[in-house]
């Protein structure tokens, strides 16, 4: 099955996209995530991926506000919720799961204490724990993607899949928000070589950006994450949730 994930970016309790995680180069879009989520789910949305962008920058204020936005959210019932940002510890990734989140997102806490993600996986189990492989150039980006690493996306996403790991999200930063196309070779080779299911985010911009990862399903590209190009209407959710529906029916 491929997935498709509509994005709801939290800062401050509001809906904006970044341009290349850049907090400096932010777009405002909605003022009630409650009102885009219902959205999403209307347009078809089985899964909505909600991140905590202060959580991800440290800033406690901002990162409250986001979460009491993540639980009304998840009350809704309407759609499984996918959320990361911030999960640094055991107990930030219990609270996401307690709000009602279906899957969490841990990406510094991989690299700078993978014991989290371990305890994660035995408490809630592989499906419900993905873990972040954000990187520029292939490699690794930390804590809001501001801090560089010397550790590639694939040495990273092979030590998570011995782990037992099973879900990725990579994004490669360079192209995120730029609306220019995903980096669907990349993902599909990332997916190939470490085993992992990897959901694709950064730089989807059409229609044609979604059909060029489902290429790369069959190596395990498993979803996208889509937000500005729905935000500003060059992509229709139907026709992205379509295009992939359109794939898992087709023989195999």
């Amino acid at each position: 099955m491929f997935t498709v994930y509509p994005a709801i970016d939290l800062r401050h309790g509001v809906v904006v996209r970044l341009v290349q995680g850049d907090p400096n180069r932010q777009t405002t879009y909605a003022t009630d995530p409650v009102v885009v989520a219902r959205r999403w789910h209307s347009e078809g949305a089985a899964w909505i991926h909600v991140i905590n962008l202060d959580g991800s920058f440290g800033d406690e204020a901002g990162a409250a506000a986001n979460r009491a936005a993540l639980r009304v959210i998840c009350d809704l019932g309407v759609a499984h919720v996918q959320t990361g940002g911030g999960m640094r510890t055991i107990d930030d990734v219990r609270a996401a799961f307690a709000a009602g989140a279906a899957r969490v997102v841990i990406g510094t806490a991989a690299v700078e204490d993978p014991r989290v993600v371990e305890q994660a996986l035995d408490e809630f189990g592989a499906e419900a724990i993905c873990v972040g492989l954000d990187s520029k150039d292939g490699m690794i980006v930390t804590r809001g993607w501001q801090h560089d690493t010397k550790i590639m996306a694939s040495e990273l996403g092979l030590r998570m899949k011995e782990m037992g790991v099973k879900h990725a999200l990579y994004t490669e930063v360079g192209r995120d928000g730029l609306l220019k196309g995903a980096a669907a070779e990349l993902t599909g080779a990332l997916a190939q070589l470490t085993g992992l299911q990897v959901i694709a985010s950064g730089g989807v911009g059409s229609l044609a950006d979604i059909n060029e990862l489902l290429l790369y399903h069959r190596f395990g590209v498993s979803g996208v994450v889509t937000g500005k190009a729905l935000y500003e209407g060059r992509l229709a959710l139907a026709d992205a949730l379509a295009a992939a529906n359109a794939m898992d029916s087709s023989p195999a």
